[in-house]
């Protein structure tokens, strides 16, 4: 089935690029090479819509297998119509498509399966007509008694009779759908204390708000406070007002038997649908929330995975610790490691003088530039100390505190040992914490992304779908910025468009067995990596010293002899390239014509544009044109925080209700989302993500619960 005309609707892109997009990746494209190297045929997509059209893709096909599978059960049952087949089709959704085939379900036993095997069908049949009074419908029932299949009285008959009136009323596929829209619109989400004892979750003890308007970081909060006892979570709604709109479509006011089907339907919608739909409201609550947060922490992860890399300095790192020692790691500009250390000047051991020693040894050996230093356990003192040694050496250094989220992950894992066995975990979490600031993408993709601590409620969501959205967003921006073929762990390079974990380790293999790759084309002698693997990854792999100049670049080898033409077409050679003489060609391409100059290349306006980029600044990083991170030379403590202090401060976090600002107090500070602009906005990643770096002003400090509160909004006075 094509699905084209309905996803063109709903992305609101043209329905001939949505059906190259589908065949795209219906050919076993990756996102990242079609939304990189396919732009003709998508119209310039980027890799996050391409991902979301791909997925709305699979549920819309999930759908249709649904729908053909409720056709064929509803068939072999000889209960199709013309009419059931056409609402079938129409249907958009998988819990309308369900409540459809509700009545036609192969039912557990239940009380009307039960009713129905004591024959009491006709009964059910008759009342549901309404057009006998109680007394008529009691004399009917004696016939319906039998003590062979425990129907002992009238009133047992009619009692069994309701409860299969009461599964068809639930069983209603229009009477739920008109009760799951009053439910959305005046459902109350409610949580009381399940125990009385202080938790985090006391806000909640005593809690109310409307369904459609409670926010995703609630509906977590609430689930975990649900889920470790603490609460007890229900879904409010006026139960009379509810049950009287489902009576309104099958009792017949004024008819003698209205009042039995009434009490049928109230029974139906108390036992069976009332349940049925807080557990959809909440349900779909959880589904949405987890989007949410799996959305944010994508947006977040990527923010941070896209940090620029603090390039050309040698790197002393410090992983601090208390009783155990800080291990200490210095690392040169290319991540190779020159010294390890480990210095005790943190509490119990207090060696101050002789870690200072120690370190300035390692910095005038070296040639230090920078110290990293992660934000774990005993990372104020370590900060203090490094602060003190920066002064006392008369500065020249300056310092970052790394997140070190994940480090000791790394460290324990097969791979961290596979890297560095010489080393134990902590000096391999040590040369982790360096290598971050060198080159955060590099290092980070070492680690699963759920244990890089840029989410919210990361462990209460479902993984596969928290895995796939996270590796997603790494092979987006791996692939974006592009992979040295030479230096690149199998990690890295099992982010790589095409490359599976498996040939990410025979690329490295083939290049430790015969040698640097010279040239793209020798890709094609490594083991399994085919045809269709060559293509989707070969334009992200680069080889800045290769002996054809547009290895080094983001163009694909497909398009080699385009940008030769190209240069050609204009009096130039990849040699003008190499020695940066084509500052003229954008402008002569314009005067030319972009759209001439690209149908005599053969190309599209769009790969000529990439093409074009490429050769003004061979070998680019896309994240040199970011604002470099924040370092520093100095600390403050929480103590020195006074309302009002202006600051600036690197964003660590973007959550739903704000964001947390390093401000350099070894605290973050929380900037609400109230207190980030004077105009309203829906989430604070609409303005701020990882690695932005803002000022602030210091709201107020709770030094006792070492909480910073901040806004972003600059006071009056200091206006």
């Amino acid at each position: 089935m094509d699905f084209s005309q309905t996803l063109s609707k709903e992305f609101g892109i043209a329905g001939h690029l949505v059906s190259n997009i589908i065949t795209l990746i219906d050919a076993g494209n990756t996102i990242p090479f079609i939304a990189r190297y396919r732009k003709e045929q998508t119209g310039s997509c980027d890799d996050q819509v391409l991902r979301e059209l791909a997925e709305r893709l699979e549920y819309l096909r999930g759908l249709q297998k649904r729908k053909e599978e409720v056709c064929a059960a509803i068939e072999e049952q000889g209960k199709m119509t013309d009419e059931l087949a056409a609402q079938i089709d129409r249907v958009e959704t998988l819990a309308r498509l369900e409540d459809i085939y509700r009545p036609f379900k192969q039912k557990r036993r239940t009380r009307a399966t039960i009713a129905k095997e004591k024959g009491l069908e006709p009964l059910a049949g008759q009342i549901f007509v309404q057009e006998q009074g109680e007394t008529d419908i009691l004399a009917l029932a004696d016939g319906f008694v039998d003590a062979e299949k425990e129907v002992l009285t009238a009133e047992d008959a009619v009692a069994g009779a309701l409860d299969i009136i009461a599964e068809q009323v639930s069983d209603n596929a229009r009477g739920r759908e008109l009760l799951r829209q009053y439910y959305w619109k005046n459902a109350l989400v409610r949580s009381t204390a399940a125990k009385e004892e202080e938790s985090v979750y006391s806000m909640y003890y005593d809690y109310a708000e409307p369904a459609f308007k409670i926010p995703s970081h609630r509906v977590l909060a609430i689930n975990r406070g649900e889920k470790e006892d603490f609460l007890k979570v229900t879904v409010e709604v006026d139960a009379s007002y509810a049950a009287g709109l489902l009576s309104g479509l099958f009792v017949k006011k004024g008819k003698p038997g209205a009042g039995l089907v009434f009490q049928a339907v109230e029974d139906a919608y108390k036992r069976l649908i009332h349940p049925s739909l807080e557990r959809e409201i909440r349900s779909d609550l959880t589904e949405k929330a987890n989007e949410q947060a799996i959305k944010n922490f994508g947006v977040n992860l990527k923010a941070l995975l896209m940090q620029p890399p603090v390039k050309g300095k040698t790197v002393l790192a410090i992983d601090p610790a208390y009783r155990t020692g800080c291990k200490v790691a210095v690392v040169d500009p290319t991540g190779k490691v020159l010294d390890t250390a480990v210095v005790y000047p943190t509490p119990p051991q207090n060696k101050v003088e002789e870690a200072k020693k120690v370190l300035r040894r390692l910095i005038e050996k070296h040639g230090v530039q920078v110290l990293s230093i992660g934000n774990g356990t005993a990372s104020k003192e370590s900060e203090i100390f490094a602060a003190g040694l920066i002064k006392e050496l008369g500065g020249g250094l300056s310092y970052m505190m790394v997140n070190e989220a994940g480090a000791s992950v790394y460290s324990a894992s097969k791979l961290g040992a596979a890297e560095f066995p010489q080393f134990d975990v902590s000096l391999r979490s040590a040369v982790s914490i360096a290598r971050r600031l060198q080159d955060p993408l590099a290092e980070l993709v070492k680690i699963d992304p759920k244990s890089v601590g840029v989410g919210q409620y990361q462990h209460d969501m479902p993984p596969k779908q928290l895995d796939e959205t996270l590796r997603g967003v790494v092979e987006d921006c791996v692939n974006r910025v592009g992979v040295d073929l030479n230096t690149a762990s199998p990690s890295l390079l099992g982010y790589v468009a095409g490359l599976s974990a498996a040939v990410a380790k025979n690329v490295v293999a083939w290049r430790e067995e015969n040698g640097a790759f010279e040239s793209r084309s020798q890709l094609r002698k490594v083991p399994k990596l085919g045809p269709k693997a060559f293509e989707q990854c070969a334009g992200f792999l680069r080889i800045p010293d290769g002996k054809n100049l547009l290895d080094r670049t983001g163009v694909h080898p497909e398009s080699y002899d385009a940008a030769k033409k190209l240069l050609g077409r204009f009096g130039y050679t990849l040699a003008d390239v190499g020695e940066g003489r084509i500052a003229g060609l954008p402008g002569q391409v314009e005067a030319a014509g972009v759209e001439a100059a690209a149908q005599d290349c053969g190309i599209g306006v769009p790969t000529l544009q990439d093409i074009l980029a490429e050769l003004l600044k061979p070998g680019r990083d896309v994240r040199d044109e970011l604002p470099p991170p924040m370092l520093r030379s100095d600390i403050m403590d929480l103590g020195d925080l006074k309302p009002g202090m202006k600051l600036q401060g690197t964003v660590r976090n973007v959550i739903d209700f704000g964001v947390f600002v390093d401000i350099g107090v070894h605290q973050d500070g929380l900037v609400h989302i109230s207190q980030i602009t004077n105009r309203y906005i829906k989430h604070p990643s609409e303005l701020l993500k990882v690695g932005d770096i803002v000022t602030v002003w210091v709201l107020s400090v709770d030094t006792a619960k070492k909480r910073i509160s901040l806004t972003m909004k600059e006071p009056r006075a200091a206006q």
